[in-house]
This record gives C-alpha cells, sequence and structure tokens, in this order.
C-alpha cells in the first residue's frame, strides 16, 4: 500500500512538473508571439521562416540598392536639366550674335556671356553626388571628371557606368562621356563646312547651311567636296566623292539653290569667289560640349571678319549647339525613365517583403487566439494537477501517521 502510494505521488510529481513546463512554454510564446523559440520546437516550421527572414534580407539590401540609385539619378538628372537650360542661354546668345549690324565689340560681349556660360557647364559637369564622388564620373573617380586645361576640356573620369552589382543591378552614376562628348555632328547624318579657296587659300566668301537628307537609301556616308568655278553671274558647281575621287554631280551655281547628291541637299548662301570650296562629311558620335563652346567662343572674339564667315561661324555653332542639347536631353531622357522603372522596382520590392513576412510570419507567429485558448486549457490542466499533488500529499501523511 504504501509502495503504490508512493508510485501516485511520483507520477503526480512529474505530471505536475511537465504542464509546469508547458505553461511556461506557452507563456513565453504568448509573450514573444512567437510558437518557435529554437529551431527543435518545429524543424519544418523553422526552415520556412529561415527561408523567409532570408529573402526578407535580400529585398531589404535591394531596397537599399534602389534608394541610393534614386538619389543618384534624381541628382544626375536635375544636374542635366540646368545643363539644358543654359546650353538654350548659348544658343540664344549665339542667335544674338549673328545680328549683321553688330561690331567686332559687340561680338567680343557675347563670346564673353558664352564663356561665363561654359564655366557654369563645367561646374555642372563636375557636380559632387553628395556621396564622395561625382555625377558623371562613370565608373569612379575621387577627382573631377572634366579637366580644364590648356587646349580645352578633357574627360577624365572612368568610361562607363557603376552598377549596384544586385539582382536589379541598379545604375549609380552616368557616363560622362557619353553625356557631354559624344553628340552626334552635323544634322546628324552628314556635316558641311567651308573649306578654303583652292586659288587663293582664303575662307569662301559664301557660306554653306546644314543640309538634310532627301532619300536615306541613297546616302553613302562618304566625303565630299563642293567647288565653285568661274564669276558671278554664271559661275557653275561640281560635286566630288573624295574618298573615291570620282565626279557626282555638276550643274549652274544660284544662291540658295539646293544642290542635291547620293540622297541629301545642301545649299550654298552668298556670292562666292572663283575656287571657293565646301565640304561635306559623314557625322560622328564626337561632338564634345566644351569644344563646341570653345570654338564659338573664339570664333566671335576673331576680329575683321567677312559676312559669309559670320554667317558660316553662326550657322555651324548654332547646329553644334542643337546638337549637343540634344545629346544632353536624350541622357536627361534615360536617366527620367531609369527613375520612373526604379518607382516599378520599388512597389515590387515592397510586395515580395511583405509576402515573405507572411510567409514569415505564418511559419513561426502564434495564433493568438488559439494561444491563449490553449494556455486557459494548460492552467486549468495544471491547476488539476496541483489539486492532485495535493491529495496524494494529504493521503500520505494520513497513512504514516496511521502506520
Amino acid at each position: 500500500m504504501r509502495l503504490s502510494t508512493a508510485n501516485l505521488y511520483d507520477a503526480s510529481i512529474a505530471n505536475l512538473q511537465r504542464r509546469q513546463q508547458t505553461l511556461a512554454e506557452q507563456q513565453q510564446q504568448l509573450t514573444s508571439g512567437k510558437r518557435i523559440a529554437s529551431a527543435s520546437d518545429d524543424p519544418t516550421g523553422a526552415a520556412r521562416a529561415e527561408r523567409a527572414l532570408a529573402a526578407i534580407g535580400r529585398v531589404e539590401a535591394n531596397q537599399r540598392a534602389l534608394e541610393a540609385s534614386r538619389n543618384s539619378m534624381t541628382l544626375a538628372e536635375s544636374a542635366l536639366g540646368d545643363a539644358g537650360e543654359l546650353l538654350q542661354q548659348a544658343r540664344e546668345t549665339m542667335v544674338a550674335a549673328g545680328n549683321a549690324s553688330y561690331s567686332d565689340a559687340e561680338r567680343m560681349s557675347q563670346a564673353n556671356k558664352l564663356q561665363g556660360i561654359r564655366d557654369q557647364l563645367l561646374s555642372i559637369a563636375n557636380r559632387p553626388d553628395g556621396s564622395g564622388g561625382y555625377l558623371f564620373s562613370g565608373q569612379g573617380s575621387s577627382s573631377p571628371p572634366f579637366l580644364d586645361k590648356a587646349g580645352g576640356v578633357t574627360y577624365v573620369g572612368v568610361a562607363g557606368t557603376i552598377q549596384t552589382g544586385n539582382l536589379d543591378n541598379f545604375q549609380l552614376s552616368i557616363d560622362g562621356r557619353a553625356a557631354w562628348e559624344q553628340a552626334r555632328s552635323g544634322n546628324g547624318t552628314f556635316v558641311t563646312d567651308a573649306g578654303v579657296n583652292s586659288i587663293t587659300g582664303n575662307p569662301p566668301q559664301a557660306w554653306i547651311d546644314s543640309g538634310r537628307v532627301t532619300d536615306p537609301t541613297l546616302v553613302t556616308g562618304q566625303n565630299y567636296r563642293i567647288d565653285i568655278t568661274g564669276a558671278a553671274p554664271t559661275q557653275t558647281y561640281s560635286v566630288t566623292n573624295t574618298d573615291t575621287g570620282a565626279g557626282v554631280t555638276s550643274g549652274p551655281y544660284k544662291s540658295g539653290q539646293a544642290i542635291v547628291f547620293d540622297g541629301i541637299s545642301v545649299g550654298v548662301v552668298g556670292t562666292p569667289a572663283d575656287g571657293d570650296a565646301f565640304t561635306v562629311a559623314p557625322a560622328t558620335n564626337t561632338l564634345k560640349v566644351f569644344d563646341v563652346l570653345d570654338r564659338a567662343i573664339s570664333e566671335l572674339k576673331t576680329p575683321l571678319r567677312s559676312n559669309a564667315q559670320i554667317a558660316q561661324s553662326n550657322t555651324g555653332r548654332l547646329r553644334d549647339i542643337d546638337a549637343v542639347m540634344g545629346g544632353l536631353q536624350n541622357v536627361r531622357s534615360q536617366t527620367g525613365e531609369r527613375l520612373n522603372n526604379l518607382d516599378g522596382t520599388e512597389t515590387r520590392l515592397a510586395a515580395l517583403k511583405q509576402y515573405n513576412t507572411q510567409e514569415r510570419s505564418a511559419a513561426e507567429d502564434i495564433d493568438m487566439v488559439q494561444g491563449i485558448s490553449d494556455f486557459q486549457n494548460q492552467q486549468t490542466g495544471y491547476d488539476t494537477a496541483l489539486k492532485t499533488y495535493a491529495m496524494v500529499q494529504r493521503m500520505s501523511l494520513f497513512q504514516y501517521i496511521q502506520g
């Protein structure tokens, strides 16, 4: 009888301890909100939660990279907008400088104005990114990417761009060379310019316009020379392909009349001298913002130019300013598109993070309603076990006294 009571006593103690441990575990779950404190609690659920946590970490890393890219692209887009406004001012200055009534001194004043615009543009091209680098440094540079020295502005950055290197590979910088030094020259297909008189070696007494494409299928992408021969009013023109040496076309010259050949059309304006020549060359992606402005400034500062030289200069420089403006605007549009893409990616990443957060919660979080119910049931069971233990204690003591 005493042995049976001892066994009952031991069983009650074990049951009480087991229920007490379970109650403590459930109380801990209610306090932390987690049903998994260690992997041993639920290996499958713990693995599921770990996968979700790792995914959340990757998403958050992408979100940080996205924000860094957004900051850089926003600053770059703003800088490109500022540059566009300054180039528009430069264009207006060149238009004013083309006034036929201007004196050399007045054109010098316009040149000084262009110089100020150029210096402001250089400051924009070397604008810091706020993180110790420069917006247009390409693949990175600890010093300003554009160096102003004798002979002009030189790009000393590293061509290309910096990417975040994550799955989405967000862009962190702008290729300064592509933005500032690779505009399409001329009208985008070919470049016209004044040559020299084959007899006197002087600049032409007429000027050539920027031309246009009349039939893209006939454009050869080769070099040409237009020669004017004879004295007005019975002058003629002849077009020679200087790459092949072949004559292309010829005809009577008339000021402003279109000269059409190989899918392109150009016009020579004015009264040229016998032997005046003009060139047509294929366009290239080598037009540089600062070279364009430096050439315009230099030409405006040159005194005693003829009306034809002034007209040729203004026509060419306005064309070039339009080209570099278009190049910067293209880069700005691409930057704006990247910003729009970042907005879409941000929405996707936020949704992905929310999904994985819910996945983690489903794997390891406790259902509070169910948890409270289970805790109350365990509390009831524990109270019952405690009463049983008390009864066993009383029974043992009575038997001990009676024994």
